[in-house]
């Protein structure tokens, strides 16, 4: 081959999604960072259309131009629920999304972000605009297995958030077990929520059902609900939200949502309230769920 490699026409990122039929393709117009971890391989790269892109193993993480939409659902949907947000858990997350969505909440006096492995958060903080909340004085970051960091608490957090990869990236598997949401059910005060990605409907229905069942084991409170991503397998994502009793529509603290519409591009109480619609084909598959 005579001719040069250019950035942006010949270098490619390719994610092959669940089942190895379908996936996605992006130019890379210049190579941020890449490197493999003890838990994963980080690679982070521009792309004229989607800006910065951060990718976990192959996995697309977050995009510049529509990670907004994923990590407001997965927030202000358990957030907003709640009726006074003060300690909150993320799990996960280590670009840093959904720590900056959390702390937009003014009730919020602690916000702890644990994240397994350690490059991330260094790589979020030197080439993420995610991370641009990390050192409010509000905010702890704590690199360790959420899965035993969160055995730790009891009757601590109001919010847990799941912001977890994909089960079959890194050490995702262990944020989708049983044992993990029992422990953050514990971890949980009365009046405690909990909100989890929980995968597509197209490619990775299986790990929504797996998810579901073994979140509605542990919490009386379980419902999923949905949101568009754009960049994430099939572009329709589904999230989880589980409670000891707080119900995500009648408890939803519509004028507190009105005063942050400024500050958010995606989420708003008509969203919220449409996300928990869902299609006849996912309350099938849901009810089959409940009666198995």
């Amino acid at each position: 081959m005579s001719e040069k490699i250019i950035p942006g026409k010949h270098l490619w990122y390719y994610e092959q999604y669940t089942g190895g039929d379908v996936g996605f393709a992006i130019k890379i117009s210049n190579m941020v960072h890449s490197e493999q971890t003890e838990y994963q391989r980080i690679d982070i790269f521009d792309n004229p259309t989607l800006g910065r892109v951060f990718a976990l193993d192959g996995i697309t993480m977050t995009t510049e131009a529509d990670e907004f939409m994923y990590h407001e659902m997965l927030t202000h949907v358990p957030m907003f629920s709640h009726p006074n947000p003060e300690k909150v858990l993320v799990i996960g997350g280590g670009d840093g999304g959904t720590l900056r969505e959390v702390l937009k909440h003014e009730s919020v006096k602690k916000a702890i972000l644990c994240e397994i492995d350690p490059a991330v958060v260094e790589a979020a903080r030197k080439y993420l605009s995610t991370s641009v909340e990390f050192d409010n004085p509000k905010a702890e970051i704590i690199t360790e297995n959420a899965a035993e960091f969160v055995k730790n608490f009891k009757d601590e957090f109001d919010v847990i958030i799941v912001d977890s990869t994909d089960p079959t990236a890194g050490e995702g598997g262990h944020l989708f077990t049983k044992e993990f949401y029992r422990s953050c059910y514990e971890a949980m005060t009365e009046n405690g929520v909990l909100s989890a990605q929980t995968e597509d409907p197209v490619y990775d229905l299986n790990w929504l059902k797996i998810a579901y069942k073994r979140i509605s084991s542990v919490f009386p409170v379980t419902k999923v609900y949905q949101g568009f991503m754009p960049t994430y397998p099939s572009g329709y994502w589904l999230y989880t939200f589980a409670s000891k009793g707080v119900d995500p529509i009648k408890n939803l603290r519509k004028e507190s949502v009105d005063k942050m519409i400024p500050s958010l591009k995606y989420y708003n109480s008509e969203v919220h309230l449409a996300s928990f619609a869902l299609p006849n084909f996912l309350l099938r598959e849901i009810e089959r769920m409940k009666n198995s």
